[in-house]
C-alpha cells in the first residue's frame, strides 16, 4: 500500500494492541442460533435420520438399565433362593439386551457419522456464503479490516462450529432424549425416589446456569481476541524484514505480549467458569448417588414399594438421569464458544455490500454496413457503452477513454475531504500525470475513477456518461490498473498473465509478456511460462513481479490505464528497458500516471501537480518549467517527490 494510502485512509482495524477491532460483551443472542439452524434445515432428512437413531440409542440404554431389575428380581434372586441351575432364561433375556445393545451401537455411529457429513456441508454452504459476500464488499471494507482477522472468521470460528455441529448438538440431543427416557422409566420404578432425583437435577441446573451464564461473554471476547492475535501475526509476518532492519524486535515482541496477554485473560476468566461445570456437576451426581441409594435401601428394608432389583435399576437410572446433564453442561461451553464464532461469521455476512445502481454496460461493438455502431456477438476490439432509457430505446457509445471530473469532493472518512474542487480532463490518447507529496490526493483520484469509493460531491463522466450509472464490473473493465502493491497468484506465470482476460490465449500472453519485456526472464525460469509461482512470487524479484502486474495490463487490452507508481520497484537500467514497452502500451491509450520519479512524467500531455488535496498547477512539461511553480522547484531541485 502506498503512502498516500496509509495518511489518507481509514487505519486498518488491529494495526496496535488494543485497539482497532471491537471486542462485544454480550452473549450470542436468539438471532444467531436461528441463523444457524437455518443452514441446518437444508439437509432435514438427514438430520430426521439423526434423530431417529439417537432416540433408538437413547431407548437402549434404558433398556438395559430397566433390565437390571429384571435380572435380579426374575433370575438372580430365585435362582439363590431356588437353588436352581435353569439358566436357559436367562441367556435369552442376555441375548435380547446383547441385541438391543448391537442395534444401539450401529445407531450411535450411524448418526455421528451422518452429523460428520451434515457438519462439513453446512461449513462449505457457509464458507461459499461468505466468501461470495466478501467479492461483494466495497474497498473500504478490507482497507478497515486486518486481514488476520477475517482469516480467523473462516478458520477458527467456523472450526468451533464444526465442533458443535458434529458433535455438541447430537450429544445435547441425545442427553436430552436420554433423560426423558430415563424420566419415565423411574417413573414406573419408583415414583419417590424419582421427585427427589428431579429436584436434585432441578438444584444442579440452576447452579449451572449460574457459572454458564459468567462465561458466555468471555468466550465471545476470546473469540475476537483469537482474531487479532491472528490479524497482528499476520501482519508482522509480512513485514518481517521491515521489522528487522529497524530493529524492533522487542517492540514487536511488547506489542504482542499485550495482544497474547488479552487473549490469554479473556480465555482464562471463559475457561475458569467453564472448568469448574464439569467437576461441580460430577460431584453433585455423586452426591445424589449416595442419597439414592440410601434412601431406596430403608425403602428395600422398610416397604414392600422397592424391590431389590428396582434398586439396582433405579440406581443405574439415576446415573443415567444425572450423567447427560452433566454431559449437556460441558457441552454448552462448546455451543457457546461456536456461537460467538458463528457471531463474528454472520457479521462479515452482514456487512453491507457495495452499492451499484448502474445500468450503462459495456458491450463488444461494430459498425453495421450503415454506418451506425451497434452490438457485436464477439470480440471486435471495439467496445461501446449500451445506454438504456426510460422510453426503452438504446444508444451505443464508442468507449474513446475521455475522463472528465468537475469541482470534486472526497473524504475517505465524512469529517475528513481529501481532495478539495478537482476538477480535470484527460481527452482520449491523453497522458496524464499526477505529482505532488505523500498525501496529496493522487492515488486517491484514480480510486475515485474506478468507483472503489464514491464522491461526497461533483461529477465523474466517462465518454460523457455520468460513471455513477456505469454498471461497477463494466466500469473496472474498461480500466487498465497496473498497481505499486504487485500481488500474484498461486499458479503459473502463464495463468498469472492470463488473469487480466481469461479468454486470452496463450500467444496473446506471451505478447503480452514481450511488450512488458518481461518474455526474456520469464523464458529463463525453470519451465519459462509454466513455472508455478507460489507465495505471491517469493522467487521473483519485485522488479520481475512488476513487469508480470504490467503484462497482466497488457493482456486486458484496455482503452484506459491507471500506472499507481507502475516502476516503482525496477532499477533504473530495468526501467529504461520497460519504459519502451510501456511506451507501446500506452500508445492510443487514455493513461493516468502516478509517478515520484518526475523522469517518468516529464513526456505526459498534460502535468498534475497536487497539494492538499487541491490541483494548484497543470499543464505539459515545458509550461510548468517555464512558469517555474512548485514543480519547477521539484523538477530542479536535484531531488525527487517521496
Amino acid at each position: 500500500m502506498s503512502d498516500e494510502k496509509r495518511e489518507s485512509r481509514p487505519q486498518q482495524q488491529q494495526m496496535r494492541p488494543g485497539k482497532g477491532v471491537r471486542i462485544p460483551g454480550q452473549k450470542p443472542d436468539a438471532k444467531t442460533v436461528k441463523r444457524v439452524l437455518s443452514y441446518l434445515i437444508a439437509y432435514k432428512w438427514r438430520l430426521l435420520v439423526v434423530v431417529l437413531c439417537i432416540i433408538f440409542s437413547a431407548l437402549a440404554g434404558v433398556y438395559g438399565s430397566k433390565f437390571l431389575q429384571t435380572l435380579v428380581d426374575g433370575y438372580i434372586t430365585p435362582l439363590i433362593t431356588a437353588k436352581s441351575n435353569d439358566m436357559s432364561g436367562l441367556l435369552k433375556e442376555i441375548l435380547v439386551l446383547a441385541a438391543v445393545y448391537v442395534l444401539g451401537a450401529l445407531s450411535t455411529f450411524a448418526y455421528n457419522r451422518i452429523m460428520v457429513i451434515v457438519s462439513q456441508s453446512v461449513l462449505k454452504d457457509i464458507r461459499d456464503t461468505m466468501f461470495a459476500k466478501m467479492q461483494k464488499l466495497p474497498i473500504k471494507y478490507f482497507d478497515t479490516h486486518a486481514f488476520g482477522d477475517t482469516m480467523s472468521r473462516y478458520t477458527n470460528d467456523t472450526d468451533t462450529m464444526r465442533m458443535m455441529i458434529s458433535q455438541s448438538l447430537p450429544h445435547i440431543f441425545s442427553s436430552l432424549c436420554t433423560v426423558i427416557a430415563v424420566f419415565f422409566a423411574m417413573i414406573t420404578t419408583n415414583l419417590w425416589l424419582t421427585i427427589f432425583v428431579v429436584i436434585a437435577a432441578f438444584l444442579t441446573m440452576l447452579l449451572v446456569k449460574s457459572i454458564g451464564g459468567k462465561s458466555g461473554k468471555f468466550f465471545v471476547r476470546q473469540q475476537a481476541s483469537v482474531g487479532k492475535v491472528n490479524g497482528y501475526i499476520e501482519e508482522m509476518i509480512n513485514g518481517q524484514k521491515v521489522v528487522q532492519v529497524f530493529c524492533r524486535e522487542e517492540k514487536t515482541k511488547a506489542e504482542f505480549n499485550k495482544l497474547n496477554d488479552e487473549l490469554c485473560a479473556n480465555a482464562r476468566s471463559a475457561n475458569i467458569f467453564a472448568n469448574i461445570l464439569g467437576p461441580v456437576s460430577n460431584n453433585l451426581g455423586h452426591l445424589q448417588y449416595i442419597l439414592v441409594a440410601t434412601l431406596g435401601s430403608l425403602l428395600v428394608v422398610l416397604t414392600e414399594t422397592l424391590t431389590p432389583g428396582g434398586l439396582v435399576a433405579f440406581l443405574q437410572l439415576s446415573k443415567n438421569f444425572t450423567n447427560p446433564i452433566n454431559q449437556v453442561t460441558q457441552q454448552l461451553n462448546a455451543v457457546i464458544m461456536a456461537l460467538a464464532g458463528a457471531k463474528r461469521i454472520f457479521e462479515l455476512m452482514d456487512e453491507t455490500p457495495e452499492s451499484d445502481e448502474g445500468y450503462v454496460t459495456l458491450v463488444n461493438a461494430k459498425y453495421n454496413e450503415n454506418g451506425e455502431l451497434v452490438e457485436a456477438d464477439g470480440r471486435t476490439g471495439l467496445w461501446a457503452w449500451k445506454h438504456p432509457h426510460g422510453d426503452g430505446t438504446l444508444t451505443y457509445t464508442e468507449l474513446k477513454g475521455d475522463v472528465r471530473m468537475f469541482e470534486v469532493d472526497f473524504g475517505y472518512v465524512p469529517e475528513k475531504t481529501v481532495l478539495h474542487d478537482v476538477t480535470l480532463y484527460a481527452e482520449p490518447g491523453q497522458k496524464v500525470a499526477f505529482v505532488g507529496a505523500t498525501g496529496a490526493g493522487k492515488t486517491t483520484i484514480t480510486n475515485l475513477i474506478n468507483r472503489f469509493y464514491d464522491i461526497a460531491d461533483g461529477k465523474i463522466r466517462y465518454d460523457g456518461i455520468n460513471i455513477n450509472k456505469i454498471k461497477k464490473a463494466d466500469l473496472r473493465r474498461s480500466l487498465g490498473m497496473v498497481l505499486q502493491d504487485t500481488h500474484l497468484f498461486t499458479g503459473t506465470v502463464m495463468e498469472n498473465i492470463r488473469y487480466g482476460r481469461l479468454d486470452a490465449t496463450d500467444e496473446e500472453c506471451i505478447a503480452a509478456a514481450k511488450l512488458a519485456n518481461a518474455d526474456s526472464f520469464i523464458t529463463l525460469l525453470p519451465d519459462g511460462y509454466d513455472t508455478l509461482l507460489e507465495g505471491d512470487g517469493s522467487g521473483l524479484s519485485q522488479g520481475q513481479r512488476q513487469l508480470l502486474a504490467i503484462a497482466r495490463a497488457a493482456v486486458a487490452d484496455p482503452p484506459v490505464m491507471i500506472l499507481d507508481e507502475a516502476t516503482s520497484s525496477i532499477d533504473t537500467r530495468t526501467e529504461s528497458i520497460v519504459q519502451k514497452g510501456m511506451d507501446s502500451l500506452m500508445h492510443g491509450r487514455t493513461v493516468f500516471v502516478i509517478a515520484h520519479r518526475l523522469s517518468t512524467v516529464r513526456n505526459s500531455d498534460v502535468i498534475m501537480v497536487l497539494s492538499a488535496g487541491r490541483i494548484i498547477e497543470r499543464g505539459d512539461h515545458e509550461k510548468l518549467i517555464a512558469e517555474k511553480g512548485q514543480y519547477y522547484r521539484l523538477y530542479t531541485g536535484a531531488f525527487e517527490l517521496d
